[in-house]
């Protein structure tokens, strides 16, 4: 069995700048992969089919699921006649803002990848992935990296300084589609981007934390309360900064003392049933 580890990314700032003809938003994220991870196994089978098992019930194991339309993309694209069995482990929280699905498919192209001997470079499986999804060539690449197009255009960018992240995410599911279409460009509240890129260039954890910022969170706030009385108590328990990650609802949070953490992680866990401290990524796969 050969094993991929498929970190999840929270956005330090992601702003939504226009519509684009092809339907998709025009959007500029700096996003940073974090260490909360799935893993994905992968053996080749004689058979040509693809088996995917998963560790959670509730989780698809068929063309629904983006592990299994990336392992049948490098099928088709390759003309590989063998089957694969994929075994998916699941950590990362679904339907929460932090590319879950869409870094369980990049792990299967990285690790197919490698089973099979294709030999594509990180390039050609981040256009492939491309067409899975919007943080699909991010994921392939990790790191840390302003994204702009529909996400899928990538100039890497310093990672954040060291510090804890406090992840939370409260018992809802949001869409992501469903959060685009209630945006208003014109009401739209536009993040500092170049701050960011700037505090990251210059290892400034006080700037990064000040230069946090998402366009997308108060569409979903306004649809979902909860989310901004997580942000809220997040503030209130102490972290340095607070922001949604995606389309939400996950909410996360910075921390620099470690004497910190668990405090807040505490206070938190008084109403949130999913909470995670975790470290800034650093997980880039070139």
């Amino acid at each position: 069995m050969l094993y991929e580890k498929a970190p999840a990314k929270i956005n330090l700032t992601l702003d939504v700048l226009g519509k684009r003809p092809d339907g998709f938003h025009e959007v500029e994220m700096v996003m940073t992969t974090i260490d909360l991870s799935d893993r994905i196994g992968l053996r080749s089978l004689r058979d040509d089919r693809i088996e995917l098992d998963v560790s959670e019930p509730y989780i698809p194991t068929d063309e629904r699921n983006l592990a299994y339309r990336a392992a049948r993309l490098m099928k088709e694209t390759y003309h590989i006649s063998t089957g694969v069995f994929i075994r998916l482990e699941k950590t990362i929280p679904v339907a929460a803002g932090l590319a879950g699905g869409s870094t369980d498919a990049a792990a299967v192209l990285r690790g197919l990848n490698k089973l099979w001997d294709i030999g594509a470079t990180p390039e050609e499986l981040a256009a492939l992935g491309a067409t899975l999804g919007s943080d699909v060539p991010f994921c392939v690449h990790g790191g840390t990296a302003v994204a702009t197009g529909r996400g899928e255009q990538l100039r890497k960018v310093n990672d954040p300084p060291n510090c804890w992240v406090i992840l939370a995410k409260p018992p809802l599911s949001v869409s992501t589609a469903t959060i685009y279409s209630n945006v208003n460009l014109d009401d739209v509240q536009h993040p500092e981007t170049e701050q960011m890129i700037q505090a990251l260039e210059l290892g400034d954890y006080e700037g990064m934390c000040q230069s946090v910022g998402n366009a997308l969170e108060s569409v979903t706030m306004s649809l979902y309360s909860e989310v901004r009385t997580l942000k809220n108590k997040m503030e209130r328990f102490g972290v340095d900064a607070a922001l949604m990650s995606g389309s939400g609802p996950t909410v996360f949070g910075f921390v620099k003392q470690e004497a910190r953490v668990q405090r807040i992680l505490n206070g938190l866990r008084g109403f949130c049933p999913e909470v995670y401290a975790v470290r800034i990524g650093q997980e880039s796969f070139e």
